[in-house]
């Protein structure tokens, strides 16, 4: 009887097998099967040792099996080895419980062996890697430098682009494009192409943050080549940008700079230049210039406006077409306000005395016609007003004649202008060939 139930326990655990697992303590887990054959155990420690044997740094580490229960006793040079030791012996069949008792040894030189040995293996897979990365290294230099020289080149370039500043943003193009098929091609030597992701992921990023944090001066870049494309002005030219009126002297990759009529410098970003409005005053040869004179209400006032229009149309410096122009502009308390207006070539006449020796001229042409210019004054009326003495006739005067207005006036200024542009001049972007807005 006790046969047949030793063979019937034997039959059903042979059938069902056993069901061991590993719990988070490094133990199996599941049913411990009943086995009184030291059989087992035996073939379990050679098991263990031939494992160990195989895999090489638990010479030290001796293997007991008693009733499935394996004891480890020994010692290792790390303290990973006796961690992974641990896991090994678990999943080896018929193991019940582990008991390790292995720890680290104090022996400085066996613990020091293994470092040794992995530095020896890497020194050995870096000496055959090195004829590799030589290759590579060298395919990546040829290519870089292949691209600065044909960035430096200055034929192709300076033919294609509009100006100076875009064609050394296309220099920069080229230099960057080597670079990155330099990079191709030295990590597909390599091997290591899976790492171009990840180097272009991380640039990515980077790229980005960078773009938020300078945002202005990116804006401003953009502005400057949008500006040296289509130029809205010239050097020399008297432009008014958010108030600020003076002569352009050089447009750079960051500011626009004017000289004021004052002599100083106004230093504007581009990125305000290019989304403002800009007044040119110089653009086209015709100006028109205008002033307001005040008349008596008891003025004749057709004959005061035909003698100021022909003392304009007089005028040596004023235009013919466009023609000159006077009317009445507005009516005060004690005086008609007309106003004058007429077309000069700026190019040939200064604009400021042009206006104000028109100004002169008409005054002087009123005063000869004794048509009076009021002052604001008032009268006092009482019941013994007296008549106010009679204005003496005053004795015509010689004819005015006008003086010369030629453009020469702000010579001072242009002289500065160009001293400043012949110092400055790889920096200044404006150039005479470029087409305008």
């Amino acid at each position: 009887m006790r046969f047949l139930a030793a063979f019937f326990l034997t039959l059903t655990i042979f059938l069902t097998g056993p069901l061991w697992a590993q719990d988070t303590n490094g133990q199996p887990s599941g049913p411990i099967a009943i086995e009184d054959d030291n059989v087992t155990d035996a073939a379990i420690a050679v098991r263990i040792r031939d494992i160990l044997a195989e895999i090489g740094g638990y010479e030290d580490v001796t293997v007991t099996v008693n009733a499935g229960i394996v004891t480890l006793r020994g010692q290792t040079a790390q303290l990973t080895d006796i961690e992974q030791l641990g896991a090994l012996v678990s999943r080896v069949e018929g193991v019940v419980a582990i008991r390790n008792q292995v720890v680290t040894t104090s022996d400085l030189v066996e613990r020091l062996d293994p470092t040794i040995d992995r530095f020896k293996d890497r020194l050995d897979q870096f000496l055959l890697f090195l004829p590799l990365a030589l290759v590579a290294l060298g395919a990546f230099l040829l290519i870089v430098f292949l691209g600065i020289f044909i960035a430096r080149l200055r034929q192709p370039w300076d033919r294609l682009a509009p100006n100076a500043f875009i064609a050394d943003i296309y220099r920069q193009v080229v230099r960057l494009a080597f670079l990155i098929a330099a990079i191709v091609i030295a990590l597909d030597i390599l091997g290591a192409t899976a790492l171009l992701g990840t180097i272009l992921g991380a640039a990515g990023i980077i790229g980005l943050a960078i773009g938020f944090a300078v945002r202005d001066t990116v804006e401003n870049f953009i502005a400057s080549i949008m500006l040296s494309i289509r130029q809205p002005f010239r050097p020399n030219d008297v432009i008014e940008i958010e108030g600020d009126i003076g002569k352009v002297i050089r447009l750079t990759s960051r500011a626009t700079i004017l000289l004021s009529f004052d002599g100083n410098h106004i230093r504007i970003p581009n990125a305000t230049v290019f989304k403002s409005r800009i007044v040119n005053y110089t653009r086209n040869p015709e100006r028109r210039f205008l002033f307001d004179l005040g008349v008596a209400p008891d003025t004749d006032l057709a004959k005061a406006k035909a003698l100021a229009f022909d003392t304009l149309n007089d005028l040596s410096y004023v235009l013919s077409e466009p023609a000159a122009n006077v009317w009445i502009e507005n009516i005060g308390d004690s005086t008609i306000t007309l106003r004058a207006t007429a077309w000069i070539n700026q190019h040939e006449s200064s604009f400021v005395a042009a206006r104000g020796e028109a100004i002169r001229m008409v005054i002087a042409a009123f005063d000869a016609a004794g048509i009076q210019l009021p002052e604001p004054t008032y009268r006092l009326v009482t019941s013994d007003t007296r008549p106010a003495p009679q204005q003496q006739t005053v004795a015509p005067e010689a004819p005015v004649e006008a003086d010369d207005v030629v453009a020469n006036q702000d010579a001072s200024l242009d002289r500065i202008i160009e001293e400043e542009r012949q110092e400055q001049a790889e920096e200044d972007l404006l150039t005479k060939d470029a087409k305008t807005e």
